[in-house]
């Protein structure tokens, strides 16, 4: 475990993973601290894939792979690079492990750094072979409901940094979307209220397209609890379905589950990034604490 820390943060990183442990300021942890009963993961880094394939296969070249949802580096073990007291970074390389589920060599390096009551999350994946690679990436980190009563309906409200005509989409089946049709978004003065069973019909909130780059979380008196900023071109708003859960998670991603019923190849999916041979993507997404 990496501690980080500074004048306003105290922050705690797993080399399993690479994932968030923890984001204290003061006496008070923001970061879901993973309980079974509900979901018993905190922040874990979605790669090669965000969310399910359909039917939990997908096709490379005519070769069918198998892989569960999300991917596998959430559950490996990476290296240390570098740590200080503000900044940490972890690595992970393509080995015959990975290879067996997903055929293309890889670099993805983690890395977390704090200033003032920021946390910034940085990914960087490289293409070390000579040949084209696809992938996706994500996040998923989970937070407390800040004054969390399971006996009260209210759980706080956000707002984004667009204050209306934003549509989402929905899982379908088998954990894969219906792309095709798009829902309005329901929001009061540019306000999304959350309730207790915001997501027992829903399972997901979808918003795609870059139509957001921020999220603001308020408690249920409008008092700021957190934001993330981030350039993702999807976001994903979950808390599990019918458990009313003690958390909710904003999750930036650079792809989405399938389309229910693809059974295409896997460079074809939605929102799919590639690299060349040598080339490398960048991205960062930003944890404030209110």
């Amino acid at each position: 475990m990496t501690i980080l820390s500074n004048d306003t943060l105290r922050v705690e990183v797993s080399a399993h993973g690479a994932e968030l442990q923890s984001i204290r300021k003061g006496d008070v942890e923001y970061l879901w601290q993973g309980d079974s009963r509900y979901w018993g993961r905190r922040s874990p880094v979605l790669f090669p894939i965000v969310g399910s394939v359909w039917e939990s296969k997908y096709r490379v070249d005519g070769t069918e792979y198998q892989l569960g949802q999300h991917g596998f580096a959430r559950d490996m073990d990476f290296t240390l690079v570098s740590a200080s007291e503000t900044e940490v970074r972890y690595r992970l390389e393509s080995s015959e492990e990975t290879l067996a589920k997903y055929p293309y060599p890889f670099v993805l390096e983690i890395a977390y750094r704090l200033h003032g009551g920021c946390v910034d999350v940085i990914w960087e994946v490289s293409n070390p072979s000579d040949k084209e690679m696809f992938f996706q990436i994500g996040a998923h980190p989970a937070f407390f409901y800040p004054d969390y009563d399971p006996d009260a309906s209210g759980r706080g409200f956000f707002t984004f940094d667009r204050t209306e005509g934003i549509e989402c989409i929905r899982i379908k089946e088998k954990g894969c979307v219906d792309a095709q049709t798009k829902w309005p978004l329901e929001m009061s003065e540019g306000r999304l209220k959350l309730e207790k069973d915001t997501f027992d019909a829903i399972d997901t909130i979808m918003i795609q397209d870059s139509q957001i780059s921020r999220v603001n979380m308020f408690r249920e008196d409008g008092t700021p609890w957190l934001s993330l900023s981030f350039d993702a071109p999807v976001v994903g708003i979950w808390s599990p379905p019918g458990k009313n859960a003690p958390f909710i998670c904003l999750e930036p991603w650079y792809g989405r589950c399938d389309r229910a019923g693809y059974e295409g190849d896997y460079r074809d999916k939605d929102w799919m990034n590639r690299l060349a041979p040598g080339e490398r993507f960048s991205s960062v997404y930003t944890i404030e604490i209110a």
